[in-house]
């Protein structure tokens, strides 16, 4: 294949251990995104304390209760969607891992979506799953970004692409009926991503993962968004209405609108 030593680096890491962790460049990018963020808490609580973003972040759990938790979280990524720049802002950061990944003809979700976990909380869980199991395509990848530092149990975790296919091979067995069946097989050797602030993750969305109870003392803050190669199949998220094509090149807007002469 004619790729570079370091796109084979990639791709090699990616295929064998289902995710990459790297070092964010434009980290006025990501500085820019966590800014807004914390603007847009500051509007919803006027009586935060904290002084710094991390501390924002990292402590809002003292500021809002569990059971307005969806609702809030609902507010917050509404918000941050309708600022202009935002997914652009997104893309750009997790754009060296896309190209070497996904492609360079890609299509983004319409919305970057947003995870928050309090401490001890155990109603933002994400059982045990893998997102083909539900209509997903193969062909996408999941960008996941870190807004604080994420690890052990406030992060999430994956299992790697051989022990998924030892995993395949038990769905046969009737006693598997829920996923805390799957969970207790595939616990021992489930991975836990480690990514600080700074870092970005891309993950294969088509191995199981998820999350358990963040009994750290620190809330999660984490946001994810889909990538496919425009020209791949959708399944059940179509173009349009879940997708949007963001670096169709040239050749391909000329194929596309190209009409043969009769």
């Amino acid at each position: 294949m004619f790729i570079s030593d370091i796109e084979n680096k990639v791709s090699k890491e990616y295929l064998e251990k289902g995710y990459v962790v790297q070092d964010i460049i434009q980290l006025d990018e990501l500085n820019w995104i966590r800014d807004n963020f914390c603007k847009i808490l500051k509007e919803k609580l006027p009586n935060l304390k904290e002084n710094t973003p991390e501390s924002i972040l990292n402590n809002i759990h003292k500021y809002i209760k569990l059971a307005e938790l969806n609702k809030f979280r609902l507010d917050v990524i509404n918000k941050i969607n309708l600022t202009k720049n935002f997914r652009e802002s997104f893309y750009k950061i997790s754009k060296n891992l896309t190209d070497i990944v996904v492609g360079n003809e890609i299509a983004m979700q319409l919305r970057v979506s947003l995870s928050m976990q309090l401490p001890n909380d155990d109603s933002s869980l994400l059982p045990v799953h893998a997102d083909t199991w539900t209509g997903v395509s193969p062909y996408e990848s999941v960008i996941w970004l870190p807004l604080v530092d994420c690890y052990n149990t406030k992060s999430m975790y994956i299992l790697p692409p051989k022990k998924t296919e030892e995993l395949n091979d038990l769905f046969l067995n009737k006693n598997i009926k829920k996923s805390d069946d799957i969970f207790k097989i595939i616990e021992k050797d489930l991975i836990w991503l480690d990514a600080t602030y700074g870092q970005v993750v891309i993950f294969d969305q088509s191995l199981p993962h998820g999350n358990v109870v963040n009994v750290e003392k620190e809330t999660r803050w984490t946001m994810n968004c889909r990538f496919k190669s425009i020209f791949t199949p959708y399944a059940d998220k179509k173009i349009g209405e879940f997708y949007e094509p963001i670096t169709l090149r040239a050749a391909s807007k000329r194929g596309i609108s190209y009409k043969y002469p009769k």
